[in-house]
């Protein structure tokens, strides 16, 4: 018998024969031939259980699978001089530029949301003045919303961040001064 070419090792068979009221049959002959093919045909077609009832005896094949173990290709990553020449996102949001010193970070690695729902209006914007513990934005890590609050009151002056970008841990988010 050939094994199936998705699974690693051969499966184990296993058959038993009953009678129709689920008893276990003592006493009469089993046709091996029968129970191989039955095997073969659960390898072919890919099932885990057959059974094939002929009056009062039924012959039933089950196999246990065992599944090959999946090995991830390891990824190369560009050079970091690439990364550098990549053309910037257009937009309204300026660079984030790494001296500010003031700039709320983001406390965790995650998806930014700039509004409390898809087509709301954003929690900020550039100018308006906000009171300490306002929401600012939203970080998204592992499905949960974690909101980015104002550590004191102030404008303001600049948001580093477009709405639904991923953000890693310590990337400015915003300045308020």
């Amino acid at each position: 018998m050939k094994p199936h070419p998705r699974i690693a090792s051969p499966p184990r068979l296993r058959a038993s024969a009953r009678h129709d009221r689920g008893g276990a049959v003592g006493g009469f002959d089993i046709d091996g031939e029968l129970v191989r093919e039955l095997a073969e045909l659960l390898v072919e077609t890919g099932l885990s259980e057959i059974e094939v009832e002929d009056g009062p005896r039924k012959i039933r094949v089950k196999r246990e699978l065992t599944a090959a173990p999946v090995f991830a290709a390891p990824v190369s990553l560009p050079p970091a001089a690439s990364a550098a020449a990549a053309v910037p996102a257009e937009g309204p949001t300026p660079p984030a530029a790494p001296g500010h010193a003031d700039a709320i970070k983001s406390p965790m690695v995650g998806t930014v949301y700039l509004t409390p729902e898809p087509g709301a209006d954003p929690f900020i914007a550039v100018g308006k003045p906000v009171k300490a513990g306002d929401t600012l934005l939203i970080v998204e890590a592992m499905k949960v919303m974690n909101p980015i609050t104002a550590p004191a009151g102030g404008t303001v002056k600049a948001i580093f961040v477009e709405n639904a970008q991923p953000v890693e841990y310590g990337q400015p988010l915003v300045v308020v001064g």
